[in-house]
């Protein structure tokens, strides 16, 4: 299915700052932009009277008193103020989207899990009813953790927008394009793209080409941000340059309208007789953005060994302990294999931090087979896992010359919490009840004699 290029009745600003049309450049930049000329106050933020009969409203992503490096806000010029967005609440269920801490004990969390794509089917679905939680971690209510999701995407919200006050959250398609019409602007994403829409922002999400599959990382903590280079220097990995935020969008628009509020697990919903998507004008550093995966710059061995997988992170989010994130968002795409004297698919280990990953496209090099794009798979804390015995032992024989790994793109969702799975990841999504039988053909091959086999 496809619809218009310019999102119905929506006043998009002419032009932004970037490359892109519609988009401006940069991570964590202090954006302005209008829609319309003048709109936008200059030399303060909260004049007695704003141009076009417009209402002043600061959007707060962090306290206020949060360090300047850190402190995120952004300053909207809106047709109403969102006071007039909300009305008397009704609590609705949504039965497929959970919550952590949400533990079934019914339900057996350790072990080696791999699933195959959920299909999407022919059922009706929006972005609201077709999210299927498979994992939760941490805890909502302390603002730790996060959940991991796949969205099942069939038909355009119409009249009904959404926010979590939950969460921001983290959207990488696998199938099909999306249009997330938000506060600030329009975002349309399609595979190899991810987005993140932070905590508290509203949005509708229309189907450009369906049906839509993909997945989500709800992050219940501080904020993603670009990991920390150290020795590798002001370059390479995710270029902040390359994160795209949209320019001012909004509609002036009257309508009966249902916004739907995500609130500590919980889903409210609440009926207004208008679109709130009425910000005409903002400024500030608190956003949404996309970001471009072929663009990543991966950087590896070029001699022997290879380092931990967290060379691969695209972005983070920290914890209250120093190096050890509440999620990072890690990407393994095409990328040269060059290390000599070296197994260079990942190797075997335990880890601390729990592990969901998925795959948009191509072979993973350490799962051959069994790993195919829209599946997905969990290593839990400490569980051990790596190559099956195909990857090991094309790893051990190989030629060490250089290698193309391309056309492949997969991602990992790493959680310092211990993931814990939904009824629907254990009983409805098509788990492979074999995945872990994929080690059991590994051999034995000590013979207690020295030299290398």
């Amino acid at each position: 299915m496809t619809i218009q290029d310019v999102p119905q009745g929506m006043t998009r600003a002419a032009s932004g700052l970037g490359v892109t049309a519609g988009y401006m450049p940069g991570f964590g930049n202090d954006f302005e932009t209008e829609a319309l000329p003048g709109a936008l106050p200059q030399g303060q933020n909260s004049p007695q009277k704003v141009n076009y009969g417009l209402y002043a409203e600061q959007l707060s992503g962090t306290a206020f008193t949060a360090p300047r490096g850190q402190n995120e806000r952004t300053w909207c010029y809106r047709i109403r103020p969102s006071v007039k967005n909300v009305g008397r609440f009704n609590r609705i269920e949504v039965p497929y989207w959970k919550t952590a801490p949400h533990v079934d004990d019914s339900l057996v969390s350790l072990g080696q899990y791999r699933w195959d794509p959920v299909p999407v089917g022919t059922e009706d679905l929006t972005w609201i009813t077709g999210m299927r939680t498979i994992t939760t971690a941490g805890d909502v209510n302390t603002q730790v953790g996060m959940a991991s999701h796949i969205y099942l995407v069939t038909r355009s919200m119409q009249d009904e927008y959404f926010y979590s006050a939950d969460s921001e959250l983290l959207v990488v398609p696998q199938e099909g394009r999306l249009r997330f019409c938000t506060e600030l602007g329009v975002i349309d994403l399609e595979p190899q793209e991810i987005a993140i829409l932070p905590r508290g922002l509203v949005y509708r999400v229309e189907v450009i080409e369906g049906p839509a599959r993909g997945f989500v990382c709800e992050n219940y903590g501080q904020k993603f941000d670009l990991p920390g280079r150290g020795p590798i220097g002001a370059n390479c990995m995710a270029n902040p340059r390359d994160f795209k935020c949209p320019v001012a969008a909004f509609e002036d628009r009257e309508a009966p309208s249902r916004v739907v509020i995500k609130w500590c697990g919980q889903f409210h919903e609440t009926h207004i007789d208008h679109s709130p998507l009425d910000v005409v004008a903002w400024h500030g550093n608190y956003c949404a953005y996309k970001y471009d995966l072929r663009t990543y710059s991966p950087v590896g061995a070029i001699l022997f060994d290879h380092p931990d997988p967290s060379i691969f992170t695209v972005l983070t989010a920290p914890s209250g302990q120093e190096g050890t994130a509440n999620i990072d968002f890690v990407l393994f795409r095409d990328r040269w294999m060059v290390a000599e004297h070296t197994f260079r698919p990942p190797w075997y280990h335990k880890n601390i931090m729990s592990e969901l990953m998925g795959n948009i496209h191509g072979i993973y090099d350490a799962k051959p087979q069994g790993f195919v794009p829209g599946g997905m798979s969990l290593h839990n804390c400490m569980l051990p896992h790596g190559p099956d015995r195909n990857a090991f032992e094309h790893g051990s024989t190989e030629p060490m010359k250089p290698a193309f790994q391309a056309e492949t793109m997969q991602f990992m969702f790493e959680t310092r919490f211990p993931q814990h799975l939904t009824a629907f990841a254990a009983k409805e999504a098509p788990l492979q009840d074999d995945y872990v039988d994929c080690w059991a053909s590994l051999e034995k091959k000590f013979d207690g004699k020295p030299g290398l086999k």
